[in-house]
């Protein structure tokens, strides 16, 4: 008889079939910080059916097939007739059809309405990551809508539908819609006074005819877009529908998909607009870059949650991993020094995730500091923890040794994900000098931001340290825009360093302030103190396989 050599020994089980929202402390921890007590058994309930719905096989499925599957173009139709359509793999489809009737699309309609989305964006966007986009430009869209109330109130009800309709058809015949956006230009890019698109006046009042060209175009197949053209007053923002008030298709012509490196479930077009390209204003006319402003905040804390999300499901794979793989005698999670990478990865991971919910509670609050704490960390946020994304994903695939470099392992398609949205809606220099502008324009924000620091100050002597080197940073204005980076990097470490200090375990605390504020660290992860008790930091994160 002959000897088999194929018995598969130390291996790990598939982490699937495990409540993604349940395994995650720094997620349900800060629901039960920010949910009002009358509210949060119900909004627990919400994210955990969500959460075992993210962590299900049939979901996992689906977030390969989407990517195995990319969509394809289809300009013509078999006749020769111009159609403009995206197909999509039915993978992408159920994502996208669960998250929108998850309420994923709408952070308008209900209490904590935003921490509520941006839990589930994070819970569901680990399923897979790229239908994340129509979602966070179609959620992102209202605040711009209703600069228009009467576009608004023909619109604002289809986009925050729970009903995912696929097709397309006029905004009078469907129960819901998703929205995309089309801003950059080839000569412009993040420089959006530079678009040349212009808009024509039509006889009707707030209607126009767009001729132009957009370089990006976010989710093409949606059924409206909002864009900026130069109207005769200056740029002006614009909602573009795809299908006509009477039924017929608008000129919206995509020239192509682009190749890119990563979120290949998901279409990135260029399209042109032909002059018979109808469009409706939103605000007034040279008053664009202000009106989808709100749209463009909502989307870049979109951009933090979805790193945080990308990052959670490659620590939560690393950890799970080396629970159960074996070398040398012991598991790899027990080993000094896969131990110390480990913890080191998870501090990022719930540093990421404590801040935005932090900053969707302060959506939810409504207030003028909580609009001013905003103004400043949501720029500075979006900076440092988009940036993250990369190094950590990197690291947590090394952790899987030569398994994590196989595509079947899920971390090859994190890893190509996680560059995106540290360039989507402004790369990391935009984001600075974002920062460097709410400081000189809005004195208020610098008030919030201290306001909010400064509830953890005497917590952690490290803490206090880099609070107030960062306001010795703050005095000297000399080569202020060349240290933007240093500045908002800083920044955006002490807001992390005073979230945990205030909601975290001791042991994370600790940790983080030691190796993030306190210097004791070395460039690479897995270089904290030995004497700290990584072993509770690992322990805390990892995921747990329902029984």
């Amino acid at each position: 008889m002959a000897a088999t050599t194929h018995t598969v020994t130390n291996q790990p089980p598939p982490l699937v079939g495990y409540d993604v929202f349940a395994s995650d402390p720094a997620l349900t921890e800060g629901i039960t910080r920010h949910i009002a007590a009358d509210r949060l058994d119900e909004v627990r309930q919400e994210l955990g059916r969500l959460g075992e719905a993210a962590g299900s096989a049939h979901a996992q499925q689906w977030g390969e097939q989407a990517n195995t599957h990319p969509p394809v173009l289809h300009t013509h139709d078999r006749y020769g007739h111009r159609i403009d359509e995206v197909e999509f793999h039915p993978a992408w489809h159920r994502l996208l059809g669960h998250a929108v009737s998850a309420g994923l699309n709408d952070a308008w309609s209900r209490p904590d309405g935003h921490l509520r989305r941006t839990a589930g964006f994070i819970v569901w966007t680990q399923a897979e990551a790229g239908h994340g986009c129509p979602l966070s430009m179609t959620h992102a869209a209202v605040p711009a809508l209703r600069h228009e109330p009467e576009l608004a109130a023909e619109w604002e009800p289809l986009l925050t539908s729970w009903i995912y309709e696929r097709e397309l058809g006029p905004a009078a015949e469907k129960a819901g819609a998703l929205a995309g956006m089309a801003m950059t230009e080839k000569q412009g890019g993040s420089d959006v006074r530079a678009n040349t698109t212009r808009a024509e006046p039509l006889s009707a009042p707030g209607e126009y005819a767009l001729t132009g060209h957009k370089w990006f175009c976010s989710a093409p197949m949606s059924d409206a877009f909002l864009v900026l053209a130069q109207a005769p007053g200056g740029l002006t923002c614009f909602l573009l529908p795809r299908v006509l008030p009477d039924g017929s298709r608008n000129s919206f012509r995509i020239q192509r998909l682009k190749d890119k490196l990563g979120n290949r479930s998901n279409a990135s077009a260029e399209v042109e607009f032909d002059g018979r390209t109808w469009a409706r204003r939103v605000g007034e006319e040279g008053r664009g870059v202000a009106t989808i402003i709100e749209m463009v905040a909502a989307t870049r804390l979109d951009c933090v949650s979805a790193s945080a999300a990308v990052m959670r499901q490659a620590v939560a794979q690393a950890l799970h991993h080396t629970a159960y793989r074996e070398a040398f005698g012991r598991r790899l999670t027990d080993q000094p020094l896969m131990r110390n990478v480990l913890a080191d990865l998870a501090l990022e991971s719930e540093a990421a995730t404590t801040l935005a919910l932090r900053l969707a509670a302060a959506y939810d609050g409504g207030t003028e500091q909580d609009r001013q704490l905003l103004r400043l960390a949501v720029p500075a946020a979006k900076y440092w923890v988009t940036k993250r994304c990369t190094p950590v994903v990197a690291e947590a695939l090394e952790c899987l040794g030569g398994n994590g470099y196989v595509e079947e392992s899920g971390l090859p398609r994190l890893l190509r994900e996680a560059p995106l949205n540290s360039i989507w809606e402004g790369s990391g220099n935009v984001q600075a000098l974002d920062v460097l502008r709410a400081l000189r324009r809005e004195p208020g924000a610098l008030d919030a931001y201290l306001t909010e620091i400064g509830t953890a100050r005497g917590a952690d002597h490290r803490l206090d340290r880099a609070i107030k080197g960062m306001l010795t940073e703050l005095a000297d204005l000399e080569g202020i825009e060349a240290r933007a980076r240093r500045l908002v990097e800083r920044m955006a470490l002490v807001l992390q360093g005073s979230l945990l200090v205030r909601h975290a375990p001791p042991a994370v605390a600790d940790a983080f302030c030691a190796s993030r504020l306190g210097g004791d660290a070395g460039a690479a992860f897995g270089t904290l103190p030995h004497t700290l008790d990584l072993a509770a930091v690992v322990d805390r994160s990892r995921p747990v396989l329902d029984p």
